[in-house]
């Protein structure tokens, strides 16, 4: 049943999923690719509005009903690889196109994947939906959790977590530098998220192949992987004495009373790191070696009472580490799996293997070099699938100005997208800004002079 802050009618939404369909590499950034990242964008964007208000999710129900389930973790890696392969080619071709939207574009669908698998993968009967492909996940989730593990903080992060912004230092950056770093952002996003996927598929493991619990517990070793993430946790910055926490896809700053109050990632760590020590056959599938067992015993240190006052689940983990540090643990249960293997990524490697750079150069030239009318066209589709009313109504949080990152209650009276707190931001801000008003005020198709500022209530 439809709600009124929803984005799509049921029989939209339906139409929607039932004609997706796959596109390879070398065809993203496409019209045809553009036109279905945005009806997956507005699928994503009603998923998220009905979990939120706890209705029906019809959008999960669809997307079982009609096995697609496999196509958007298909679509996920294919826009991974692209990514990898002809995105690095485009930044190394010394590339300058009269906008980066088009680019944009495609780095965002891969957070917008992320993003509407995280929403409909927390069912059970989702994860059983995806079948096989559910190792090509698995294995995605993997090299996203390696990737915090293996960063390291730099200039980009400290502006990143404080949310500075320095017009006089932006002015000398060219848009593909700018670019990259919003794919920085957008990257550290997804990282985070596909922690938030994995551990539903360890919540969900029960009704999974016991290849994929194989391949979580021995191939990946993601309880090892999970204790560097609780010695060393990407989405917690000091900085200047001031603590920042990554929390609802925003660096937050954290008063000091609430400085041990378990955030919404960090609690998915523990509860992954409980499903997969805790649960009887993963500790009779877990090859639990010296090695193993003394990377284990390092969660006791923080297993504090502050921890399990927040979730008393872990009590019993504390006392499965107590036991475990004074014996020696027993050997794991070998039984013959016939183990599926993740096929997706690897047979996209294969298939266009050599062609990379020929590919990137292709795209450069029919996909991501827009003509002004293609612009305007694009801008005034965008303009209709994100409804900025519905939108807003998902943000707890005061906007921000776009100069001084202050809470704001102005905006832009023309496009209605970006947030001032003074009208000097606004002015100062106007030179960058006005090609992008331009465009959402043609497609919304109102002519008004120079905008002004329109006092908002919060």
């Amino acid at each position: 049943m439809e709600t009124p802050g929803d984005v799509l009618l049921s029989g939209e939404a339906e139409l929607y999923v039932e004609h997706l369909e796959l596109f390879d590499v070398k065809d993203i950034g496409s019209s045809r690719w553009t036109q279905q990242h945005e009806r997956i964008e507005k699928l994503n964007i009603q998923a998220v509005v009905s979990a939120t208000a706890q209705s029906d999710e019809f959008i999960k129900e669809f997307f079982i009903n009609h096995d697609k389930i496999r196509f958007l973790i298909h679509d996920l890696l294919t826009t991974e690889v692209w990514k990898e392969k002809i995105f690095s080619q485009i930044m190394e071709a010394d590339y300058n196109p009269k906008t980066t939207f088009p680019l944009y574009m495609v780095l965002y669908h891969e957070a917008t994947a992320v993003n509407l698998l995280e929403t409909i993968m927390y069912h059970r009967d989702s994860c059983e939906s995806a079948d096989d492909a559910i190792n090509d996940l698995v294995d995605y989730c993997y090299r996203k959790l390696c990737q915090l593990v293996s960063r390291n903080p730099d200039e980009d992060d400290i502006e990143f977590v404080k949310g500075s912004q320095d017009l006089s230092a932006a002015s000398h950056v060219s848009s593909m530098e700018e670019l990259e770093k919003q794919e920085k952002k957008l990257n550290f996003d997804m990282c985070i998220k596909s922690l938030s996927l994995l551990r539903y598929v360890t919540d969900h493991q029960q009704s999974l192949p016991l290849s994929v619990l194989n391949r979580l517990l021995n191939t990946h070793d993601l309880p090892n992987l999970l204790v560097q993430l609780v010695e060393n946790p990407p989405w917690t910055h000091r900085i200047d004495g001031t603590l920042y926490k990554f929390v609802d896809s925003k660096w937050r700053e954290i008063s000091i009373e609430d400085q041990f109050t378990l955030t919404k990632t960090e609690g998915q760590v523990w509860i992954a790191l409980y499903h997969l020590l805790m649960q009887p056959t993963c500790q009779e599938k877990y090859d639990l070696n010296s090695y193993r067992k003394n990377t284990i015993l390092k969660l006791r240190s923080y297993l504090t009472p502050v921890l399990l006052d927040q979730l008393p689940v872990l009590g019993d983990m504390q006392r499965y580490l107590e036991h475990l540090s004074m014996m020696d643990p027993p050997p794991a249960k070998k039984d013959l799996v016939l183990e599926q293997v993740p096929e997706i990524r690897d047979n996209l490697l294969r298939r266009h293997e050599g062609k990379w750079k020929k590919m990137a150069k292709q795209q450069m030239k029919f996909f991501f070099n827009p003509s002004d009318a293609e612009i305007r066209e694009q801008a005034c589709r965008w303009a209709d699938t994100y409804n900025f009313d519905v939108l807003e109504s998902l943000i707890s949080d005061p906007p921000k100005c776009a100069v001084c990152g202050k809470e704001a209650t102005k905006r832009c009276s023309r496009c209605q997208n970006e947030w001032y707190c003074r009208r000097e931001c606004q002015v100062d801000h106007w030179a960058r800004h006005k090609k992008a008003c331009d465009l959402m005020q043609e497609s919304q198709s109102k002519v008004e002079p120079q905008p002004q500022l329109v006092e908002t209530t919060s």
